[in-house]
């Protein structure tokens, strides 16, 4: 049981931290101020490196991960453009990237209670995922 929450919990830490990546990525067209941009970068590294050492814990299960649903991929890249071409600024951005971290935040406490059998370990990279994704809510205030 251990191994088998330890494993589905890091697979959905994997698929949070690229989907962080991705709607970070898409959302860095529509910044305009460069301190914005700044922040968008540092926490796009900070999930780069996170999904890293989440990789190679799952390489220990020899486990592929998980990649971010397809459609909500899609769905999530076609609402950013959409907006962005409506109102565009930073204001929107600080606004989408709110609602994607709070939606993550939302998953990825649900995963950490569902799978209590983790490994401490997994459950720490769960836990680092939450931080990372409020701490950048609260960076995107200043936006809003």
């Amino acid at each position: 049981m251990i191994e088998q929450d330890t494993v589905r919990l890091l697979r959905e830490c994997d698929a949070g931290a690229k989907m962080g990546v991705e709607a970070i990525n898409d959302m860095m067209d529509g910044a305009e101020s460069g301190e914005l941009r700044g922040l968008l970068r540092d926490s796009r590294e900070e999930h780069e490196a996170l999904a890293g050492d989440i990789r190679e814990h799952l390489d220990r299960f020899k486990d592929e991960g998980k990649d971010p649903p397809m459609m909500a991929s899609a769905m999530s890249w076609l609402k950013t453009k959409a907006e962005l071409l409506v109102n565009p600024g930073d204001h929107t951005v600080a606004d989408l990237m709110t609602d994607g971290c709070n939606m993550g935040v939302k998953s990825l406490s649900k995963y950490l209670n569902q799978y209590k059998a983790a490994d401490e370990k997994s459950k720490d990279y769960a836990k680092k995922l939450i931080a990372m994704e409020e701490r950048l809510t609260k960076n995107m205030q200043a936006y809003l």
